[in-house]
C-alpha cells in the first residue's frame, strides 16, 4: 500500500476553521513550509460548504495530501462503508480517518471498501479527551482500542491515529503494532491546545510520526512562523 505522506515526520494542520477564506489563508501560509505533510479537514468546513468545495479550495495552493476526518467515520452499519468511501473519493479526498467504534464487522467492511476504492486509510482507536474509556467513566471498553488496532493491522493497515496528549499510550500502541509484525505510521491529535507536547510525543512515537495541530496553528498571530517552529520541534 502506497504511503499517504512521503515524509517520515510532519506537521498536519487540522483545518477546523469556519470559512473557506480562512482555510485558504491557513494553507497558503503553510504549504511551502518544509515539514508540512498533509491537511486534515472535517465537519466545520464539510457540512456548510461540502467536501468537494473544501478540496478545491486547498488545491488552489497545494498538491499535498488531503485527509478527511468525518469525526467519526465507521460508526454505522457495515453496508454503508462503500457509499461513504466512494463519496469521499469522488470529492477528491486522498485519505480518510476511521474510528470504527461500531464493532469488528463494520471495521472490516469499511476498510475493505476503502481499499477497493483506492483511498488512503488511517485507523484510530483511542481519542484524546477525558471520559472516553470505561476505566475513566466513559462508554468505550478499555480493550476496544487495542482490538481496533489489531484488526486493522491484520487487514494490512499501517497508518494509525494515537492520542498525542498521552505519550505513554503512543508507546503502548506502537509496541502492540510492532508485535503484529508491522512498522506503524502514527498520527497524533491532542497536541499543544489539548496538553500534548510535540517533542515528548515525537520521542514516544519514534521514526514514523505525524503531529496533527489545529488551534495552536490556525489561531496563531503569525501562522507561517508558528508552522516553522512546530516543524522544527519534530527534530528536537
Amino acid at each position: 500500500m502506497e504511503k499517504i505522506i512521503k515524509l517520515e515526520r510532519s506537521i498536519i494542520p487540522a483545518c477546523d476553521v469556519n470559512n473557506l477564506g480562512m482555510l485558504e489563508k491557513l494553507v497558503a501560509e503553510t504549504c511551502d513550509v518544509e515539514g508540512i505533510g498533509a491537511y486534515k479537514v472535517g465537519l466545520e468546513l464539510a457540512i456548510p460548504f461540502g467536501l468537494k468545495k473544501v478540496v478545491e479550495a486547498v488545491r488552489k495552493h497545494t498538491e499535498l495530501p488531503i485527509i478527511y476526518d468525518h469525526q467519526k467515520a465507521a460508526t454505522d452499519i457495515p453496508e454503508l462503508g462503500e457509499k461513504f468511501v466512494n463519496a469521499c473519493k469522488n470529492c477528491g479526498a486522498d485519505s480518510i480517518i476511521f474510528f470504527p467504534q461500531a464493532g469488528p464487522a463494520t471495521e472490516k467492511a469499511w476498510i475493505e471498501s476503502a481499499k477497493k476504492a483506492g483511498i488512503g486509510i488511517i485507523v484510530g482507536g483511542e481519542m484524546t479527551h477525558a471520559n472516553y474509556l470505561q476505566k475513566d467513566s466513559g462508554f468505550i471498553a478499555d480493550d476496544a482500542p487495542k482490538r481496533i488496532y489489531e484488526i486493522a493491522a491484520d487487514l494490512g493497515i499501517r497508518d494509525f491515529v494515537v492520542p498525542g496528549n498521552k505519550p505513554e499510550k503512543i508507546l503502548e500502541y506502537k509496541k502492540l503494532l510492532e508485535a503484529k509484525g508491522i512498522e506503524p505510521i502514527l498520527y497524533s491529535p491532542g497536541l499543544i491546545a489539548q496538553g500534548g507536547e510535540i517533542t515528548e510525543s515525537a520521542k514516544a512515537a519514534g521514526k514514523n510520526w505525524h503531529a496533527i495541530v489545529g488551534r495552536a496553528l490556525y489561531g496563531a498571530g503569525d501562522i507561517n512562523a508558528a508552522a516553522k517552529e512546530m516543524t522544527a520541534a519534530l527534530m528536537r
